[in-house]
């Protein structure tokens, strides 16, 4: 039997991991910590690219075959796992969007489906006059949601009863290399070698593919996050405005995020970051000056240009394939990169040209 290392036991690692497992692969995960600890746990779980028509055709075809898939994933793994990934569609407000006449018109031209916020229903707390003048404002109600750490509990026990072996807290430490192919993985707990590697490391794979040569740009984006404890369904949908967004919780949390920040693998919450977002929150929602805030974490996005990320195999190494740098839309993107990994590898047909995510 054909046998697969994933490095990286995030969501595009555990899902590669899953997929190939029942694609007939022997499959082991490795994971530095926890599964599911970083970006991964730390996102939002909006299944969206947010504002769509500021991406270009390839984010976007990935992320709308993600969108399509997520469904019938989210029910499946509940199925598999007995863990509710807490999938559904919400809808999202997007605010004061200046070029709002040719948004609609982008989203007309696409399938996207979007009308005037100024029709969303109004019975609903969010637009009780608390927001002013909607004339600017954008109505996706196709726009779902998952919860992130569910998805990811879900996703790690359907994996572990399909077969696949977790080996969490043993972090890849270098790739060993000979005659055209990696020959073994480097750990703290020794050496691990399979007939396939599989880097899905986050934001840790363009520093574990560097020695190699030819590595694809991917690199760490802090984002922060706080969350509000409030009553359920004092919000109804997402809102985003000018880079930031809520996200209701059918609990009543309420997630603020995020910020963008340079800040290399510091994964350190900042009061700066923390002002911002509760600004931005109750300047939305005033009904959150009343709502305590519970938490505030960060995380690390696997950074790439253009928020392109690279599913391929390794131009000269044979054996090696990176499923890696989806930035700020990994859990949207994670079932359709799952389908490219598998065409790369196996040769299996998906409705999806692989090509824009090749390995450059």
């Amino acid at each position: 039997m054909t046998s697969c290392l994933i490095l990286g036991g995030g969501l595009n690692g555990l899902f590669s991991a899953y997929l190939l497992k029942l694609a007939g692969l022997e499959v082991r995960v490795l994971e530095q910590a926890a599964c599911g600890r970083e970006s991964s746990w730390a996102g939002a779980g909006i299944l969206s690219t947010l504002l769509p028509w500021n991406y270009g055709p390839d984010v976007n075809v990935l992320a709308r075959r993600g969108r399509e898939l997520w469904p019938v994933w989210a029910e499946r793994l509940r199925l598999a796992s007995g863990i509710d990934p807490e999938y559904r569609v919400c809808g999202m407000a997007v605010l004061e969007e200046e070029q709002r006449d040719a948004a609609l018109a982008w989203c007309a031209a696409h399938g996207e489906v979007a009308v005037s916020l100024t029709e969303f229903p109004r019975s609903t707390p969010l637009f009780r006059g608390e927001l002013g003048d909607l004339a600017h404002g954008l109505w996706l109600p196709e726009v779902a949601q998952a919860r992130n750490p569910r998805l990811v509990q879900a996703l790690r026990a359907a994996a572990l009863r399909a077969g696949v072996v977790i080996d969490e807290n043993t972090p890849a430490t270098r790739l060993l290399t000979g005659n055209g192919k990696v020959i073994g993985v480097a750990t703290p707990r020794g050496i691990f070698a399979a007939d396939n590697v599989v880097v899905a490391a986050g934001a840790w794979s363009g520093e574990l593919l560097a020695g190699l040569g030819h590595a694809p740009e991917i690199y760490p984006v802090r984002g922060q996050i706080v969350l509000f404890k409030a009553e359920p369904g004092l919000l109804p949908c997402v809102v985003y405005r000018n880079g930031h967004y809520l996200v209701p919780r059918v609990d009543g949390h309420i997630l603020a995020g995020s910020t963008l920040e340079q800040a290399g693998f510091d994964k350190t919450t900042t009061l700066r970051a923390r002002r911002e977002l509760l600004g931005f929150a109750r300047s939305v929602l005033p009904a959150l000056r009343h709502a305590p805030v519970v938490a505030q974490w960060s995380g690390l996005r696997p950074g790439s240009p253009g928020n392109l990320p690279t599913i391929d195999r390794h131009p000269e190494l044979d054996n090696l394939y990176v499923n890696s740098g989806h930035f700020r839309y990994g859990v949207t993107m994670v079932p359709a990169s799952g389908e490219v990994l598998l065409q790369r590898m196996l040769g299996i047909a998906t409705p999806l040209d692989a090509a824009p995510y090749a390995w450059k």
